[in-house]
């Protein structure tokens, strides 16, 4: 089946394909923001995007808000991209599948 060799595999950790989809609809989002969205700890949230972030999936930038230290994160490019063709190979997985039982003779008795 070649769509598998096209699923990503950062993305295949239901998590990280949370933040990326959650990223996908926004320029930029707080950090606090996607971590009550995909329901993480800080430190959990954090790891993942450091992953993300060290492979070009996700920027992040630090500053404040008056006196408070925020963090922001945003999708790149490369990430969108990524994004866009693992959900394009998923896809592909599920129409083959559908596809290969439609072809499946129905009268068959279980044994």
């Amino acid at each position: 089946m070649r769509a598998v060799a096209e699923l990503d595999q950062l993305l295949l950790d239901p998590t990280r394909l949370a933040i990326v989809s959650l990223l996908s609809a926004a320029d930029w989002a707080e950090f606090g923001f996607v971590r009550d969205s995909v329901k993480l700890s800080d430190s959990a949230l954090s790891k993942q995007v450091t992953t993300l972030s060290k492979n070009d999936y996700v920027e992040v930038r630090k500053g404040y808000v008056g006196k408070r230290p925020r963090t922001w994160l945003n999708l790149t490019d490369t990430g969108r991209d990524k994004l866009a063709e693992h959900i394009s190979a998923l896809q592909a997985i599920a129409e083959k599948a559908r596809s290969d039982g439609a072809h499946h003779p129905r009268g068959e008795s279980v044994p």
